[in-house]
């Protein structure tokens, strides 16, 4: 019995348990872990499986794998530094540590923000320091007109 598991049924079943328990939002990865080990467990049995037999389910796993975490974390990190990028005097900011700040001047790998504009509080922040663009100073509010009803 090891953590409380007893693997002496089916080792792989129940190792793969262990291993993916916390994991059951992906609930995908853990279908497809077991379904390999099961399958390696059966042409450890016939021994007629060839190599190919493990490595495509292993292959699908990475696939899998990729398109779930890997490539929306990429997109989402590029998004970001775009963004930051893009950030130019006078854009509302919301810095990490939680104040709301307004962009003063860029520099290359700073901003000085403006917290208080009455008592003219400044401070210097790394850009990464930068949470999210609260709004741009570039795009102009609409006030939208009251529509006028027809007679």
């Amino acid at each position: 019995m090891i953590l409380g598991i007893s693997i002496a049924a089916n080792p792989p079943v129940a190792i793969m348990r262990a291993v993916f328990q916390p994991i059951q939002d992906h609930w995908i990865m853990t279908h497809l872990a077991v379904s390999t080990l099961l399958l390696a467990q059966e042409g450890a049995t016939q021994s007629q499986g060839s190599i190919f037999s493990l490595v495509v389910p292993m292959l699908l796993i990475f696939v899998v794998l990729y398109f779930m975490m890997i490539r929306p974390q990429r997109k989402q990190q590029k998004e970001r530094e775009s963004m930051i990028d893009n950030i130019k005097k006078n854009d509302h900011v919301l810095t990490n540590g939680g104040f709301f700040a307004i962009i003063d001047k860029v520099k290359e790998k700073e901003f000085i923000v403006k917290i208080d504009e009455k008592s003219d509080v400044r401070m210097r922040l790394a850009k990464t320091a930068i949470a999210g663009l609260i709004k741009d100073s570039g795009r102009e509010e609409k006030k939208s007109e009251p529509v006028k009803a027809a007679k």
